[in-house]
């Protein structure tokens, strides 16, 4: 008998013409001691899922059981761990678990409940912080807490939504593997919600992708051996293989083209272009290192003196061309960027971009930063003119117009033109951003994490809108990332930076992938894997912020 089975089950809200079918018509049955993810975009439902199995919510119709009886309601059988932590902000770590163990075992003496607490405490190796508060604790380590008291339930299936979203991609991997080793070890019946691939593939043995209709993808089996090491699975044929079998049918049900192509670009210049006779004059020599950082150096003073944060960042950037810079926490990535847009001093050294000094804030360099600042109450069209109308002074307001509505077309905003900022999903607002920086028609756009507050799948389709952009422009541009294969996906060269302090290039990577680049063409080219295998161990080499004695030396792939 399974665990939990759903029996015609769908879940909709509001009433009448405003009524919104979230799930239609879901069965399934989740086994007895196996390891289930469900995957799929925002707004699938996927919440709404884990949520009637919790006994949180109840079904329009059809039924929800737990071994054979209807789930009426939450119960210590099933235990569930949220995407935020609620925890009790005065308790300690011990207290917090405490609360759990004393919930469901309320006859057991203090010393076994204090031996329980420390047990599962121990499980998410947090021994070293049983008398710390939230506020003293990172947000991987609050989120282990809640792991912790969540098992100190002792429930018979964990119910995880999205426990891992909120991390960064390190502290993520970690706490992954941990949740996979206490799953191995207690052989619980685990249900996951994400919207990360890898992370399906290397903690599932069964991944049902829920479609945009709320309906129920057919399910991937993963047959791939444990343990599943995350390094290893880039050699894996079997992993590469459902890696690429999942994304594409991800991609095929969720990132239609929104893209229409009515309108023209005016042949407008904008006020930062050189004169045509003078950037003729300076082509050939500017070709090459269009963008030149010579030995830049940011410093600050400290109480304890100057922190050098980035030394001898010695780079050339041609023309037209995309440069993805990466490396881990604190590396110094989003300096160099601030410093090359001009909203932060150069301590040393210099940049120099179309042959004249960077210094201050300018149009002619743009950036789309990880949050865009948008002013909420204006819409899309009117954000994006903000920018146009300094940048073309001379044009005609038509002229002006077209140039806003061609860039919200291209970002596939060409029916949400005149929504305001507020109403917008993260994902919209940041198709607002990208397509201002393009309309400024930059020498330079410059990415900060640009997709990092979104959640993977909404990712994969903006960098398909960002790389169709950028493909026909050819505007020289940097993006700071920590996403290995966002990296590689969008770089004619990956730049891969040293720990900080004094952080500095410890190797360049050429990726010579053919464009136009699909994320689909991508995973079945037989070079990819041998690119992502480089930076990732460049990465694993500085990894937990390592100092390597000898930094790498900077090369370029054959």
């Amino acid at each position: 008998m399974p665990v939990i089975s759903f029996k015609n089950v769908s879940k909709g809200f509001g009433q009448g013409a405003n009524r919104h079918e979230v799930l239609k018509n879901i069965n399934l049955e989740v086994e007895e001691g196996e390891f289930l993810v469900l995957l799929g975009f925002s707004g699938t439902g996927k919440t709404t899922l884990i949520n009637l199995m919790a006994g949180l919510d109840t079904p329009s119709t059809g039924t929800v059981s737990f071994k054979g009886k209807p789930i009426t309601g939450p119960g210590p059988e099933r235990g569930v761990i949220f995407q935020n932590y609620s925890l009790m902000p005065w308790l300690t770590v011990a207290g917090n678990v405490g609360l759990a163990v004393e919930t469901i075992f309320p006859n057991l003496s203090a010393a076994e409940k204090e031996e329980k607490v420390a047990h599962y405490v121990k499980m998410v190796g947090l021994s070293h912080a049983t008398a710390r508060r939230p506020a003293e604790l990172s947000g991987g380590m609050r989120q282990r807490v809640n792991v912790a008291r969540a098992l100190a339930m002792n429930p018979e299936v964990l119910l995880l939504d999205e426990p891992l979203s909120a991390l960064d991609a390190l502290t993520r991997a970690n706490l992954a593997d941990e949740i996979e080793h206490i799953w191995e070890a207690d052989k619980k019946t685990c249900v996951l919600i994400t919207n990360d691939v890898d992370e399906a593939i290397i903690l599932a043995d069964r991944i049902i992708p829920l479609n945009p209709d709320g309906t129920l993808g057919a399910p991937f089996k993963v047959t791939i051996p444990r343990p599943r090491d995350r390094m290893e699975m880039n050699h894996h044929d079997g992993f590469k293989a459902l890696r690429a079998e999942v994304t594409n049918y991800l991609m095929d049900v969720g990132i239609k083209s929104k893209i229409e192509g009515a309108r023209q670009l005016p042949g407008i210049q904008p006020i930062h272009a050189l004169p045509k006779a003078v950037s003729e004059a300076a082509r050939s020599q500017l070709e090459d290192r269009y963008l030149d950082y010579s030995q830049l150096h940011k410093i600050y003073p400290t109480p304890k003196g100057p922190l050098t944060v980035v030394e001898n960042f010695d780079l050339k950037v041609k023309k037209g061309e995309f440069i993805s810079l990466i490396g881990h926490s604190g590396c110094g990535k989003s300096t160099v960027l601030t410093m090359t847009a001009g909203l932060n001093s150069v301590s040393k050294g210099g940049i120099k971009l179309d042959g004249f000094e960077v210094k201050g804030a300018d149009p002619e360099r743009a950036v789309v930063f990880q949050a865009p600042n948008l002013f909420p109450w204006l819409s899309a069209k009117e954000n994006v003119a903000i920018g146009v109308d300094k940048v073309y002074p001379k044009a005609s307001t038509a002229e002006r117009q077209d140039v806003v509505e061609y860039y919200l077309e291209r970002v596939g905003l060409g029916d949400q033109m005149d929504k305001s900022a507020s109403e917008m999903s993260n994902g919209m607002r940041q198709r607002v951003g990208i397509a201002r920086a393009f309309a400024l028609s930059p020498k330079l756009l410059l990415l900060d994490e640009p997709f990092g507050m979104l959640d993977s799948l909404t990712r994969w389709e903006l960098q398909e809108v960002l790389m169709e952009v950028w493909s026909r422009t050819k505007v020289t541009a940097i993006c700071v990332t920590h996403d290995v294969d966002e990296a590689i996906l969008l770089a004619d060269r990956v730049v891969m930076m040293t720990n900080g302090p004094q952080a500095t290039i410890g190797k360049i990577t050429d990726v010579k992938l053919p464009r136009p680049r699909t994320r689909k063409a991508l995973l079945e080219h037989p070079d990819y894997y041998a690119y992502r295998q480089e930076v990732l161990d460049f990465l694993e080499e500085y990894e937990h912020g390592a100092k390597p004695k000898k930094p790498a030396k900077p090369i370029a792939a054959e």
